[in-house]
């Protein structure tokens, strides 16, 4: 192939739409009131402060129960804090169902955006491949070339100067 008829695929057009951002399609604008409650629930139920804040209440109750500085308003078994935990255990897991629910929603888009992306980003490095497979062919042939033109050269200029020699002869 000679120099002047290398040849190079057409430039790389950009025919896909644009990449989105995730949180316009799942952002916080997108979401409920009871949605955003669900999630803070969540967020507050899952905390260590909810843990130790919840540990002294119900510490400070057995104690203030079992220890008779108050009226009993629940003696030992303690049921009445049995019930409430019963209820406080039965709405939350709800509760966080429901959080959990639009989270798993939400990595569901993102899931799929990613796997957008992922095949935009698959086409164009197979086309930039093809563009450097085009330029080693090129630089190949440019390459050769200059070797011909070299030995070429180095032929002429061995020739010459045999030429020289017998001219002074």
């Amino acid at each position: 192939m000679p120099v002047n008829k290398l040849e190079f695929p057409e430039p790389y057009k950009h025919e896909h739409p644009s990449v989105c951002d995730v949180e316009e399609i799942c952002g916080e604008e997108h979401i409920t009131v009871k949605q955003r409650a669900a999630d803070w629930i969540a967020k507050t139920v899952g905390s260590w402060n909810f843990i130790i804040w919840q540990t002294i209440i119900f510490g400070a109750w057995a104690a203030l129960n079992v220890s008779g500085w108050f009226y009993h308003w629940d003696p030992y078994p303690f049921v009445l804090m049995n019930l409430v935990l019963s209820l406080q255990a039965a709405y939350a897991a709800s509760i966080i169902m429901i959080s959990q629910n639009r989270e798993d929603e939400r990595d569901r888009v993102r899931m799929c955006h990613n796997c957008m992306v992922n095949e935009k980003a698959e086409e164009e490095i197979r086309v930039v491949l093809e563009h450097l497979e085009a330029q080693d062919r090129a630089l190949s042939v440019i390459y050769e070339e200059l070797q011909s033109l070299s030995e070429h050269s180095r032929a002429d200029a061995g020739s010459s100067r045999e030429n020289r020699l017998q001219e002074d002869k």
